[in-house]
């Protein structure tokens, strides 16, 4: 994604935000838990703003699609679980096998940060919800799989496996200070 992109995938997401915070949840709606913030929250969070769900209009994101995992939960988590997407928040050796080398991952992270206007305090704690949400999905694919569903299974095969989830999850934990430190700069 480019940076532009980068940028309207964070606005967008912050404006999603600030129009379901007149959302009123009820608490006796049963939610998709799949991506959902296993902390809770008052705030309907998407869950799922990969590139897949976001219509583009010259090449920068406009609207979102694709509610099906929508669940409340932190406006933080949903910052989470975009960054992983749109940063991407991979670990070197799988990102290579995706995207374009030399990605700058603390300073793209600071750009989706800066573009939501996320404040201090949840800058603070972003790395540590970003290896939160990986567990997450990770339980997800893991579940997948146990179902025998084809094609994650053929997905976690083509991708490197469950050490390609090991790796990602070191990474993540390695780096969480530079992360920490980029997005506070």
């Amino acid at each position: 994604m480019t940076k532009p992109a980068l940028e309207a995938a964070g606005s967008l997401l912050r404006r999603l935000h600030e129009a379901s915070a007149a959302v009123v949840v009820d608490p006796q709606i049963e939610w998709p838990r799949d991506f959902a913030d296993p902390e809770g929250g008052t705030m309907l969070c998407h869950n799922d703003v990969c590139p897949d769900n976001v219509v583009f209009r010259d090449g920068l994101p406009v609207a979102l699609i694709d509610f099906d995992f929508a669940a409340p939960g932190r406006p933080l988590w949903d910052v989470a679980m975009t960054a992983r997407y749109w940063v991407p928040m991979n670990d070197p050796t799988s990102a290579a096998a995706a995207y374009p080398a030399g990605l700058d991952v603390p300073t793209r992270l600071r750009i989706l940060a800066d573009s939501y206007g996320l404040a201090p305090q949840d800058r603070a704690e972003l790395p540590r919800v970003i290896e939160q949400a990986t567990d997450v999905c990770r339980a997800f694919v893991a579940a997948r799989v146990a179902d025998k569903d084809p094609a994650f299974l053929q997905a976690l095969t083509e991708r490197g496996g469950w050490e390609r989830w090991d790796r990602l999850q070191t990474w993540l934990a390695d780096n969480r200070e530079t992360f920490k430190t980029a997005l506070l700069r």
